[in-house]
């Protein structure tokens, strides 16, 4: 992902979300989480660690992340 890139958030629904504020903390966020793993890769990677495998430990950390506000129904 670019640092430039502006992504288009987007409700359940498929509706833009527009708040800038919203928009302002989600691009914050990917700032945020960009520098976390790019740190941590550079530190894996000068520690000795394959480049491949932390990418995929790394993939599947986000894919294993739970969403505390899903219903149960």
């Amino acid at each position: 992902m670019s640092k430039s890139k502006q992504i288009i958030w987007r409700s359940p629904t498929g509706e833009v979300i527009a708040c800038v504020e919203k928009n302002k903390v989600m691009q914050e966020n990917l700032v945020e989480i960009r520098q976390i793993c790019q740190d941590a890769l550079e530190d894996a990677v000068l520690m000795g660690c394959d480049e491949q495998q932390v990418r995929a430990v790394f993939t599947e950390l986000i894919a294993s992340l739970e969403n505390p506000y899903q219903s149960n129904e």
